[in-house]
């Protein structure tokens, strides 16, 4: 192998220097600086990169401050506007079951008034029933024709008397 001669060494070691040289020198020259450069637009834009990251962030953080704080506000708004609602709703019920309530009562006179009158008017019935039966066992008992009128007047009588009141005449 004729790199492992000896006396070709000095010429292998002058030429190993100078491609050293040349390849040291348009590394320095042209590659080093091309790198260099892309490292520092590299670092640039990573520096830029993380800057708008930050901004975005902090935008993000405002956003979803606002986010929640008009949440907030809604649930609050919502909370009133059902309270409110519950509130109108409580005053109908309540203005409805007044409502209801005179309405019963004005069924109830009404009813009062109607059983008032068929108690009077049965009782008028029930009168004359007992008239014409006064006057038909007067005639049957004693043989004494008595009249309706004065029947009629005989039972008003016992019918006016206080409950519990002895009757004229030792009944």
């Amino acid at each position: 192998m004729p790199q492992f001669d000896p006396s070709s060494f000095s010429s292998q070691l002058f030429w190993l220097a100078l491609t050293f040289v040349a390849l040291y020198l348009l590394l320095w020259r042209t590659v080093l600086p091309r790198i260099s450069s892309v490292l520092e637009q590299r670092q640039e834009k990573i520096e830029d990169d993380l800057g708008r990251a930050e901004k975005l962030r902090a935008e993000a953080e405002e956003v979803l401050a606002a986010y929640r704080k008009a949440l907030d506000d809604a649930r609050a708004k919502a909370q009133a506007d059902i309270k409110a609602t519950a509130a109108a709703m409580a005053e109908a019920a309540g203005k409805r079951h007044q409502a209801f309530t005179a309405e019963l009562a004005g069924r109830a006179k009404e009813a009062e008034a109607s059983i008032a009158k068929a108690k009077d008017g049965a009782i008028a019935q029930l009168r004359s029933v007992a008239a014409d039966s006064a006057v038909a066992a007067t005639a049957r008992l004693i043989g004494v024709q008595v009249s309706e009128a004065e029947a009629g007047k005989a039972i008003d009588q016992v019918g006016s008397q206080p409950a519990g009141q002895p009757r004229e005449g030792g009944g």
